[in-house]
């Protein structure tokens, strides 16, 4: 949690939509052909590209249609080791499957 400060989600969110609009047009391509191609509501694609708003879901079928869906591919990946010692307590630490409770 202590990272969300470092950006403004709503200015990060602006920043995308504007990037995916600019690829759009480069592609020359129209919000109507993007709306049909990628199955996403037009009126969804027009708010997201107006303020930033999108679920993930349609987010991830705009970014097919423009191939550019790689640029998930690296959300949320493990950080590396800095050591051997390090490699080695998370290979004996227990997976966790769920957060521990609250007290």
């Amino acid at each position: 949690m202590q990272n969300i400060n470092k950006f403004n989600p709503e200015s990060k969110a602006a920043d995308i939509a504007a990037r995916c609009k600019q690829l759009r047009l480069l592609q020359n391509m129209s919000q109507k052909e993007l709306s049909a191609k990628s199955g996403v509501s037009l009126g969804s694609l027009k708010r997201f590209e107006q303020i930033g708003f999108i679920s993930l879901l349609h987010l991830i079928r705009l970014s097919l249609v423009l191939n550019a869906s790689e640029e998930f591919d690296g959300l949320f990946r493990p950080l590396p080791y800095s050591g051997i010692d390090e490699m080695l307590k998370q290979k004996k630490a227990k997976t966790r499957k769920r957060a521990g409770r609250l007290v």
